[in-house]
């Protein structure tokens, strides 16, 4: 995300054709470069947003104001991009934020599938992660974008500072205090992926066999869990903590399923996960925390709204 990425007269507003409306070839060359970048702008929406659905709405807007620019006269087309990209993002994000308050019971992103290159980098497996996700919906609208947009892609502050409309001084005070403030709530280090497979293969084995014993030895002993029904879905209200009561919920979940339960391995936001089924049906995908090879932290996403990007890949990049 390097140079301004501004019209190079700097008035962002008014980059547009002055002759008259935008021309078929005009179309076309922005249609290219918008495709180009399509992959990088759906990241940076969904890792502010935590929502693929609000992601595709945001990059269907920010496709409609890029249309109308006038590409020849910006310096920096992905910077420019991804400026329009973050604007319109702050702004679902702020609305979203008020629609959550009555949401019903915990809220949790909506869990992507990723193939298995997203694993293997490991920078974009954590920057999307279910445990990272988590912590930035504890940031407000503006710190989240001046997190993701620094800490993630690496954006120069000056380039920040015209996404978000602050000053350059009040960026990196902003930076510096969702830094400090996400460091102290996200994993110190971040799990292997051998370690990252033995926990997401002994909670399958829970669920499959209704056999808890190996399952325990794996649990931290703060372990918390939550899980997002939406109202839709039964899942608990709050989170639950402690090795014991996660365990005994797990049991006491397993024990009124009525039916065959099976827990498919999948990589799910970059890391190991399960998706699971009852006689074959949807029911949810759980995600993992892992810390010193335990399980820290349970995520169990149920509400079929977030449930629709677990059965083909979505591709992600930072790039």
């Amino acid at each position: 995300m390097e140079g301004a990425g501004r019209p190079r007269d700097g008035r962002e507003g008014q980059a547009r054709e002055t002759g008259g409306p935008v021309t078929d070839p005009a179309v076309h060359a922005a249609t290219e470069m918008f495709v180009a970048h399509r992959d990088l702008l759906f990241t940076v929406a969904y890792e502010m947003l935590g929502s693929a659905a609000d992601a595709e709405d945001v990059l269907q807007e920010t496709w409609l104001r890029w249309v109308e620019v006038d590409a020849a006269r910006v310096d920096d087309p992905r910077a420019y991009l991804v400026r329009i990209t973050t604007r319109q993002s702050l702004n679902r994000l702020r609305a979203m934020k008020r629609r959550r308050e009555s949401y019903v019971g915990q809220w949790l992103p909506e869990p992507l599938l990723t193939s298995p290159d997203v694993a293997e980098d490991v920078e974009l497996a954590e920057s999307v992660s279910m445990a990272l996700l988590v912590v930035l919906e504890t940031l407000s609208p503006t710190e989240r974008a001046v997190f993701v947009l620094r800490e993630v892609f690496g954006a120069p502050y000056e380039e920040i500072a015209e996404a978000v409309g602050k000053s350059v001084a009040a960026v990196r005070q902003i930076a510096h205090r969702a830094r400090r403030h996400v460091d102290a709530r996200r994993p110190r280090r971040a799990a292997s992926l051998y370690e990252a497979r033995a926990a997401s293969e002994s909670l399958r084995r829970a669920v499959e066999t209704r056999d808890l014993r190996g399952l325990f030895d794996m649990l931290a002993p703060d372990v918390v869990w939550v899980s997002d029904g939406g109202g839709l879905r039964q899942a608990s209200l709050r989170p639950v903590v402690g090795a014991d009561k996660v365990a005994r919920l797990i049991a006491g979940i397993l024990g009124k399923v009525d039916g065959v339960v099976t827990a498919r391995p999948a990589m799910l936001n970059g890391a190991p996960a399960l998706i699971t089924h009852v006689d074959g049906e949807l029911d949810g995908v759980v995600a993992m925390r892992v810390e010193n090879g335990r399980i820290t932290g349970i995520y169990y996403v149920r509400n079929p709204e977030k449930l629709t990007r677990v059965d083909r890949q979505t591709p992600l990049t930072l790039r």
